[in-house]
């Protein structure tokens, strides 16, 4: 029984997703155009930005597979738990390609749903604000309930079908082998949110530098030979590596805490065994409910009311899955279990209330973000102050406040572990991760319509729609500035719990019940792994530094050879712009993502599983801090530029502007490439280690044998 009301929770977030798919295409792309020639211009510029994405994702897309395909080949010869009766490797190699298919496909679906939307919005943005609105926040909700439903439906999907092939094995052995569809989804969403988050900002840092700063044009200027490619950005950047990264957070939460269930719950009652097991996907489908009925409260007329109306959301789905989650934790878990024979008994009580600790931290997380974020508050307004002196003291005001940020959310954390270790364990960690990411459809809508909105922007000042409809796109924008930043306080959040949650999972099954923390081997692993996203952002930041130097050169020399474009008077070269990007993102994806993937396989084969545990506990700690920095900053600096644009402090154009935008160009790789692909960072490499395990117990530790 349980099983079919998780699949029909998983199909009714598709269906709802179908239905506002639907409702988007059923608008004309052009309907309100002034006149045939800006409906015409419009349609052109839609048109090339749908199909540099695609040209981007199809050829990302290719190397995926083709390591897709290797890394699966990898899994079958080397995981072979002698504990077992099965053949392991194979079924969790079947896992990861599931996994990561389906990673892809929530990547593409959200690229595709935001190039339809984005022209659309354009347009709708003409009649009103309301209007825009809706479609853009209709078409993140499409990516929202699609990629949940996808996340709901694959894991019920392979549950059935590894249970109905595997012969009778403990269901703790049934879960790490599922635990491979997380290791997919997380594995593509590295290479989709690194790859992605280069190109975007590649083109940003050269439209804005050379267009903005240099030539002194406005923003998403049609002169600017950079903008397509910079529009391009948000849909394979913000959209499509967005979804892969958070379909990865759900799936390895949810993996995580049914690893761990597994054990917890092996010997519950058999009348609620089955639906015990399955609880933590459970609390995803009582989100997904939540998420549809808070999108009634998504309501528009006036300025003012966009930013209230997607943070109102955001409160009544958490309020709702609180209010949900606790008579079915009565009915579906035992009263009192264990996570080992000898071990502490621990209460359903202590599940719901380390639910609820997630579930609140996160939300508290994401308004500390938009505190540090949003320029309606001081820090903010200090950053933008600090330009009155040139672009270095913007640069320096940007990072203290990003430094400063990440200190309440860390004491957070910290808090929901302590509380949630107590009353239910690991699986209590695990379940406030769940916590966190249970109503990820409307996280996802949020964080969904912004790229669809920036892009509207764009389209409107190619196509000349006018000051009134740019300025109805802007006030969409800046909304949706500020709740990506506290969509990705909520995804590294989550991030920390997950990664600590598999983190647990690996030592159980690695049989390590005490580190001694001051061992050689370990001390030298945490070193090891807190110096790691150090390393993993000074290769991300570089490579963006690499591509947008190629960028600024080919946007220069246009403006330099081509006769009257800055005139106006001649069309740039959209199309190399493109293709450097493409070209450039796809060359430095390959180095980070080797790095992530490989340390744990190498740390846990050559020095074993105690040194592998010192490297995950230390990047995480020091993950997690650079994270929320890199993303706090990078948003400050942003809104920083968009106060002064709305007019203060001398406006565009002015010195204090300038400075700005240079300050928004350093944090765009915080906050947009480097700053969230750390979170993959830390979940991918614990997961790895759970996976590899075997591996690990029966290879690991060579040069200290």
């Amino acid at each position: 029984m349980i099983v079919l009301v998780l699949l029909g929770a998983g199909i009714f977030a598709l269906l709802v997703a179908f239905a506002f798919a639907r409702q988007v295409l059923a608008i004309a792309p052009t309907e309100g155009a002034a006149n045939p020639q800006e409906a015409s211009r419009m349609q052109q510029i839609a048109d090339a930005i749908r199909e540099g994405s695609r040209a981007f994702l199809r050829r990302e897309y290719q190397i995926l597979i083709l390591f897709m395909v290797i890394f699966a080949i990898i899994i079958v010869l080397v995981i072979d738990d002698p504990t077992t009766t099965v053949r392991d490797g194979l079924y969790t190699a079947i896992s990861f390609l599931v996994g990561a298919a389906t990673s892809i496909a929530s990547g593409y679906i959200g690229m595709w749903i935001a190039t339809q939307g984005n022209v659309r919005t354009a347009a709708a943005a003409r009649q009103s604000l309301a209007r825009a609105f809706t479609i853009a926040f209709h078409s993140g909700a499409v990516m929202g309930f699609a990629l949940t439903g996808l996340a709901v439906v694959g894991l019920v999907f392979m549950y059935l079908v590894l249970s109905g092939i595997l012969p009778p094995i403990e269901e703790h052995y049934l879960m790490e082998i599922l635990s491979g569809y997380g290791l997919g989804g997380s594995s593509v969403a590295l290479f989709a949110r690194v790859g992605g988050g280069i190109y975007t900002k590649a083109a940003d840092v050269g439209a804005d530098l050379v267009g903005k700063v240099e030539a002194g044009i406005p923003e998403d200027d049609p002169r600017n030979p950079a903008v397509i490619a910079d529009n391009v950005g948000d849909n394979v950047g913000d959209t499509a590596g967005m979804g892969a990264d958070l379909f990865g957070s759900i799936a390895e939460s949810t993996c995580a805490a049914l690893v761990i269930g597994g054990t917890a719950f092996a010997f519950a009652p058999e009348d609620i065994r089955m639906s015990a097991l399955l609880f933590p996907i459970f609390v995803s489908a009582l989100g997904i409910v939540a998420s549809f009925v808070s999108l009634f409260v998504a309501r528009v007329k006036k300025e003012a009311d966009v930013e209230k109306a997607l943070k109102r959301t955001l409160v009544v789905a958490s309020v709702l899955v609180l209010v949900l989650a606790y008579p079915f934790v009565q009915m579906m878990l035992p009263e009192h279990f264990q996570l080992s024979p000898d071990g502490p008994l621990y209460s359903r009580m202590g599940v719901y209330v380390s639910i609820a600790a997630g579930v609140i931290s996160g939300l508290l997380i994401g308004l500390l973000t938009e505190f540090f974020t949003s320029n309606r508050y001081n820090p903010v307004k200090s950053v933008a102050e600090s330009a009155r002196t040139g672009s270095a003291t913007n640069i320096i005001y940007g990072l203290a406040l990003g430094y400063n940020s990440a200190v309440i959310p860390m004491l957070l954390m910290a808090i929901t572990v302590v509380l949630a270790y107590s009353l239910a364990g690991m699986y209590g960690i695990a379940m406030a991760a769940i916590g966190m990411l249970s109503f990820l459809a409307i996280e996802l809508a949020i964080d969904a319509y912004g790229p669809v909105a920036d892009n509207a922007g764009g389209i409107a000042e190619m196509a000349g729609m006018g000051k009134e409809v740019r300025h109805r796109t802007d006030v969409l924008d800046a909304a949706g500035n500020t709740t990506a930043a506290i969509g990705k306080g909520f995804a590294i959040g989550s991030a920390a719990f997950t990664s600590l949650a598999l983190t647990s999972a690996f030592l159980t099954r690695a049989q390590l019940l005490h580190i001694d923390m001051l061992k050689p081997i370990v001390l030298a692993g945490l070193m090891i792994g807190a110096a790691l996203p150090y390393a993993f952002s000074a290769m991300t930041m570089r490579s963006v530094g690499k591509a947008a130097f190629d960028m600024i050169e080919e946007v220069r020399r246009q403006f330099r050879e081509i006769k009257g474009l800055l005139e106006g008077k001649a069309k740039p070269d959209y199309a190399r712009c493109v293709d450097i990007a493409t070209r450039a993102s796809l060359r430095e994806m390959i180095a980070p993502g080797l790095l992530v993937i490989g340390t744990p396989l190498v740390i846990g084969f050559l020095f074993g599983v105690e040194m592998l545990a010192g490297v995950l506990i230390g990047a995480l700690i020091s993950g997690v801090m650079m994270a929320v920095s890199m993303a706090n900053s990078g948003a400050a600096w942003d809104n920083a530029k968009k106060y002064v644009e709305k007019g203060e402090l001398g406006g565009k154009g002015s010195d204090v502007h300038k400075a700005t935008v240079v300050g928004d160009t350093v944090g765009d790789p915080f906050k947009d490439t480097s700053g969230p692909s750390l979170n993959i960072l830390i979940k991918l490499m614990a997961i790895i280690s759970l996976v590899f395990v075997p591996f690990f117990k029966e290879m690991g530790g060579l040069l200290l044998k």
